[in-house]
């Protein structure tokens, strides 16, 4: 899996939010760029310590937290 290995959690970083091999910026920070229009090409030109795989892992990230099941009480 691409996500365990990219992804990265410290409370002393970015408040805990989910980041990018360490560095300080988020999943959420290349989720905004490509929703907003931005190709995987502009970002990685804009970004020059990203790779490709790092947008992948993004994306595994995301369609993994809105995968939770949902509970549905009568």
């Amino acid at each position: 899996m691409i996500m365990s290995e990219r992804i990265t959690f410290n409370p002393k970083q970015c408040g805990g939010r989910p980041c990018i091999r360490g560095m300080r910026i988020r999943v959420q920070d290349v989720l905004s760029m490509l929703a907003s229009g931005m190709t995987r090409q502009e970002i990685l030109d804009d970004y020059d310590y990203l790779e490709s795989e790092d947008i992948n892992a993004c994306l595994e990230y995301a369609a993994a937290e809105s995968a939770h099941p949902v509970l549905i009480t009568q």
